[in-house]
């Protein structure tokens, strides 16, 4: 097995960060718009599961809806400003997925999904990474996105990000819906948790 040790502070162009992501292609990896390189660690079984639940759920509405594309967190998309982001879950608008060429749909996507969801893992809570998600929930909403929810398992707490709203928080809610986003779109959230 091997490791990789980024420096702090270390800088990465857009071309180099590509080249990186398609030899590296074990390594979830982003690229913050200061050029700063993410390795994020792989998920454990739990939070792997609690993913499959969120893409399968997500999934089964969008593919009897038919109103945009789901994506899972292999996806990485150009955001506006530069960065290259991979949320756990995330969907975009048919249409606006449309307006795009077939070498962006087939490379890194330079769109910013309408939603996303980040999902907390037991590595992100252990490594401190709780904040730095928050952070990357707002940057997603300065780019565009219409939508997120920030969900962390072990709190039992969901943060609702919504354009042009001050964050929301949930204590243990049992389902949350998709608003004017996804319409129809319910996620029961007892398998999450």
């Amino acid at each position: 097995m091997e490791t990789i040790t980024i420096p702090k502070g270390f800088k990465v162009t857009p071309e180099q960060f590509e080249q990186l992501a398609y030899t590296e292609q074990l390594a979830k990896m982003e690229l913050t718009k200061d050029g700063e390189l993410i390795i994020m660690s792989p998920t454990g079984g739990t939070a792997g599961e609690k993913n499959f639940n969120l893409y399968l759920d997500l999934g089964i509405w969008n593919r009897q809806t038919k109103l945009g594309k789901a994506f899972d967190s292999s996806t990485i998309f150009v955001l506006p400003n530069g960065a290259r982001r991979s949320p756990d879950v995330s969907w975009i608008k048919l249409d606006r997925w449309n307006q795009l060429t077939q070498a962006q749909k087939d490379g890194f996507p330079p769109i910013a999904p309408d939603f996303v969801i980040e999902l907390i893992s037991p590595s992100d809570l252990k490594n401190q990474r709780y904040e730095g998600l928050q952070g990357k929930m707002q940057e997603y909403l300065d780019n565009g996105v219409k939508l997120g929810w920030l969900i962390n398992p072990s709190t039992k707490i969901v943060e609702i990000y919504r354009e042009n709203k001050s964050m929301e928080i949930l204590q243990n809610p049992q389902m949350l819906s998709g608003e004017t986003i996804l319409p129809g779109f319910i996620l029961n959230l007892t398998d999450i948790l």
